[in-house]
């Protein structure tokens, strides 16, 4: 039950919280949990908000889907947060160039360049087949109904490579993060959040606290092909944690998972919780 080596202190307070019981077989006080991933994931946002704000201004004269993606790929840890990659990318969304695919690749983590390049290969391909909304959306609703469009493309069989779970719904939760009132609304999965790698991590980690009746579904990889009702069964998982405490929305459900389940030494930078439990 006990997160092994914790990483930051949203894990650190977890492993307290699960060392004080008071829940569900033995396992910590399931309002105590929410509790701590309100405060967690609202902090987290904080700095989210702040970075795709930065963006969008510096690039007000790009494709603002194409910022939205790229920044994407940086919060997936597959591209190192810079406006030098922001507008490296944004350039090959709009028209497919060596010299900017050059830039942008330069920008990988222990990865390496091949998923940069992969990634934004099968966006350009879907940028292509897909018309989103000049603007982003401005309700839920014109959100939801991109997102459908966007989907519709990598659940098919010509799904571009490097295409799965994470770059089929990242893009949508950062355009929610360029508009804090409209991701405040986002109280049932009317858009589809990311349900992957350290989200995935930190379901598990729920349900083996008995704080989830149900095993997230799917895997923790975000690449690869993936199964549509996975991605749906996990956002009725984040819409059964929010359930039950006040004053907080599915997108800081998410990021409080997210710390949770994040191996990233680099994370214990991103909240300051205070004193303990």
């Amino acid at each position: 039950m006990l997160i092994n080596k914790p990483l930051n202190q949203t894990q650190e307070r977890f492993n307290a919280l699960c060392k004080l019981g008071g829940g569900k077989g033995g396992g910590p006080a399931r309002t105590k949990v929410q509790a701590l991933l309100s405060q967690s994931g609202k902090q987290l946002n904080q700095l989210a908000y702040k970075e795709i704000a930065e963006h969008l201004t510096e690039f007000s004269d790009r494709n603002p889907w194409h910022i939205c993606f790229a920044v994407a790929l940086s919060w997936g840890h597959l591209a190192r947060l810079d406006p030098a990659f922001t507008d490296a990318a944004t350039n090959v969304l709009a028209n497919w160039n060596d010299a900017d695919l050059k830039v942008a690749r330069k920008f990988h983590y222990e990865r390496g360049p091949e998923p940069i390049e992969q990634s934004l290969r099968g966006a350009y391909t879907l940028f292509q087949r897909v018309k989103l909304p000049d603007k982003l959306p401005t309700t839920l609703k014109q959100c939801g109904d991109a997102q459908q469009r966007w989907i519709g493309q990598v659940i098919g069989p010509h799904r571009p490579p490097y295409i799965g779970s994470w770059n089929a719904t990242a893009m949508f939760m950062v355009a929610l993060f360029a508009n804090p009132a409209l991701a405040a609304g986002l109280i049932k999965p009317e858009v589809l959040l990311p349900p992957g790698g350290p989200i995935f991590g930190g379901l598990s980690i729920l349900y083996n606290a008995n704080i989830l009746a149900h095993k997230p579904a799917g895997s923790e990889l975000d690449d690869q092909a993936f199964e549509p009702g996975a991605l749906y069964e996990n956002n009725a998982l984040f819409e059964e944690i929010h359930k039950g405490h006040a004053g907080w929305h599915l997108i800081d459900v998410h990021s409080g998972i997210y710390l949770l389940g994040t191996r990233l030494p680099e994370s214990a930078k991103w909240v300051d919780l205070g004193a303990g439990p």
